[in-house]
């Protein structure tokens, strides 16, 4: 068992003692669960044998398709049709869908309840459950609309990540190989070495990967500047994942980021900052566990456009979060377009 304090709440990893301590503390006047059909099948008995009284189930679908505004109004009809006042309590148990959007409920419902986030993913234990980040996605971009509100803990339990197929791991994977990246170098190694995800020491790499991410947010809350370098691989990869979000063949988040690792590594490279041997680790490391896959990178002109609408951007400008070496990162690199179309070739070039 782990745990972490933040400035306002504290990360727990594989603590029930902790949560049942808090969620008495709370005295809330009814507890409500946010689930998916994953998490409600898989999950809920587990936090449900922790909670000695009577709950109210939310039930949505699955899948970043649900992350909008009309699943919310479901969510705040359902808060208020069973009498969810100020002192209510939203558990959201799940992964990052459910994290963001119901954070988002929560920060919202009657100006504001509390909240815990349970993250259930891989993915979400390492990145979506650290640092208040709350939205939804919004006419084809990514958490387009949201805010950055704490919630009451974070409990983190690996166990849950024995429920989740191949594929889930593999996209969590991803966040931990990108904290690696622009944050500690040891890290990068370590896990670039792996050439499977079973057998891993979970709670250690969980628990480090949460601590980078921790640091970063808390010096920069809101950000405004050193909390961008956690974008890395994102300007990039939101734009491809929302791009084929409807296809028959979508991306999981981290499978995209992968994508935008490699292609944000060459920027990188593109204007000085890595050495082309880096580059070409970066590269040859994410596609030996990721798999090369060109053609998610083939709509170019509409993949530039769903870019247009990233965050960090100013003035009509993509702005990048890159490598200045493995380890260190930098943020608010203007790049223009010609170059991320380099970007773009070099990651759909054959591996040599």
């Amino acid at each position: 068992m782990k745990s972490i304090s933040c400035n306002y709440y504290n990360i727990h990893i594989n603590d029930w003692n902790s949560f049942q301590s808090l969620y008495k503390e709370l005295t809330s006047s009814n507890t409500f669960v946010l689930v998916d059909e994953n998490t409600e099948k898989y999950c809920l008995h587990m936090l449900l044998e922790h909670i000695d009284s009577v709950v109210h189930v939310i039930r949505i679908p699955s899948g970043e398709q649900s992350k909008n505004i009309e699943t919310c109004q479901r969510i705040w009809s359902f808060l208020l049709n069973n009498g969810a006042d100020r002192n209510s309590l939203l558990i959201n148990l799940g992964g990052g869908v459910i994290g963001d959007m119901g954070g988002f409920c929560a920060a919202t419902y009657m100006r504001g309840i509390r909240f815990i986030q349970i993250p259930t993913t891989l993915l979400s234990q390492v990145d979506a459950s650290v640092g208040g980040k709350l939205g939804i996605d919004f006419m084809g971009f990514k958490n387009m609309i949201g805010l950055i509100q704490d919630p009451s803990a974070v409990f983190i339990f690996t166990e849950f990540l024995k429920t989740l197929p191949h594929q889930q791991m593999k996209s969590g994977y991803a966040e931990l190989l990108k904290h690696g990246l622009i944050a500690d170098k040891h890290i990068w190694h370590r896990l670039s070495e792996k050439t499977t995800f079973e057998n891993l020491d979970f709670e250690t790499l969980v628990y480090e990967s949460v601590m980078i991410k921790k640091e970063v947010t808390e010096k920069d809350p809101h950000e405004k500047g050193l909390r961008k370098i956690l974008n890395f691989g994102h300007t990039i990869g939101h734009a491809v994942e929302s791009y084929w979000m409807d296809s028959r063949t979508p991306l999981l988040h981290g499978e995209a980021v992968a994508i935008g690792m490699v292609s944000e590594a060459f920027l990188s490279y593109r204007i000085g900052k890595i050495s082309e041997a880096v580059l070409f680790d970066i590269r040859n490391t994410i596609i030996k566990l990721y798999g090369h896959h060109p053609k998610y990178l083939k709509p170019t002109e509409e993949i530039l456009h769903l870019m247009q609408g990233d965050k960090k951007n100013h003035k009509g400008e993509f702005r990048f979060s890159l490598l200045e070496s493995v380890g260190n990162a930098c943020y608010d690199i203007a790049i223009d377009q010609d170059k991320v179309t380099e970007s773009f070739m070099f990651y759909k070039e054959k591996m040599g």
